[in-house]
């Protein structure tokens, strides 16, 4: 009797590529008035303050799974888009929001729950109008349990295909364009589970402000390279970090958005620095002993 041929099993081995840029690691924005910065994003939103640098009242770090906000005092900037956020219990996160309404009064700050088909996410927004989307953890982030999984930008109509082109052809990472309706947005990797979306509007966007994001990237020379070559490097900051503000499209040079990005090397100090994550369920009322932490993934359940 003939043995059965064994089925090979097939995988998409491509759906595993995250390219040259390996990491979304913060988003810069300024904001005014450091109390305000932390009955937001620490009491309300929940997260943690970083315990080791930049302890000072002139800015503060806050951690997020393994990315971070950072928040320089100063004139308020606001990100032209939002930034999303996966947290591990989002009913836990509304209940603390809808507590800073009464001290956050007379602010841009707003919590708005959406019914989107998805199991539902929660529209916030800082005292200064920074837009954030918070998802609770599941499949559509993978093993995400606490993170930044996206950054959206509002940009022109008819620059995806263009922005999508610099991200390969630059930075080295993979993008896709998608269509909706007549409109394009560009997503593009930047990172385990991490993506930069650049969304097509015909809206009027607001003047660049300065905020920027910082990447690591596995090959730093390369875009440094092509950048030089077209002028757009705005400041070599050290041996380990570079940044550059214009996103061009290669095929006429033409530059199609603003956004300054901090670009550092994986021999960075800083890279892969373990961040301290709190757990904000626990409190000095009902505390109970080894929860102080959350983890940034899911339990494993292999």
């Amino acid at each position: 009797m003939a043995k059965k041929a064994k089925k090979v099993q097939r995988f998409n081995r491509a759906a595993e590529d995250t390219g040259n840029v390996v990491a979304l690691e913060h988003v810069n924005v300024r904001a005014p008035d450091q109390r305000l910065s932390t009955l937001f994003y620490i009491t309300g939103l929940g997260l943690t303050r970083d315990p080791y640098l930049v302890t000072g009242v002139l800015n503060m770090w806050v951690n997020v799974g393994r990315s971070q906000f950072h928040l320089p005092t100063g004139e308020p900037q606001v990100v032209r888009g939002r930034v999303g956020l996966v947290l591990p219990d989002l009913e836990a996160a509304v209940d603390r929001l809808e507590k800073m309404r009464e001290p956050l009064a007379g602010t841009c700050f707003d919590v708005k729950l959406r019914n989107d088909g998805g199991g539902g996410t929660v529209d916030v927004t800082c005292p200064w109008g920074h837009r954030i989307r918070l998802h609770g953890a599941g499949a559509q982030f993978g093993p995400m349990a606490l993170g930044m999984p996206y950054v959206e930008l509002d940009v022109p109509d008819g620059t995806a295909e263009g922005i999508a082109r610099f991200y390969e052809q630059v930075l080295g990472a993979p993008a896709a364009v998608r269509k909706a309706g007549r409109l394009k947005s560009a997503q593009i990797t930047v990172g385990q589970g991490q993506s930069l979306v650049f969304k097509e509007t015909k809206a009027a966007i607001p003047d660049y402000d300065g905020h920027h994001i910082q990447v690591y990237v596995a090959n730093f020379s390369g875009p440094h390279a092509l950048l030089k070559k077209q002028g757009l490097v705005s400041e070599e900051s050290d041996q380990f970090q570079y940044r550059f503000m214009d996103i061009f499209d290669p095929e006429d040079g033409k530059v199609l958005y603003r956004l300054e990005h901090e670009v550092r090397s994986m021999t960075h100090p800083l890279y892969a620095r373990p961040l301290v994550n709190r757990n904000p369920a626990q409190t000095n009322q009902a505390f109970a002993p080894g929860h102080e932490s959350r983890p940034w993934a899911q339990p494993y359940a292999g």
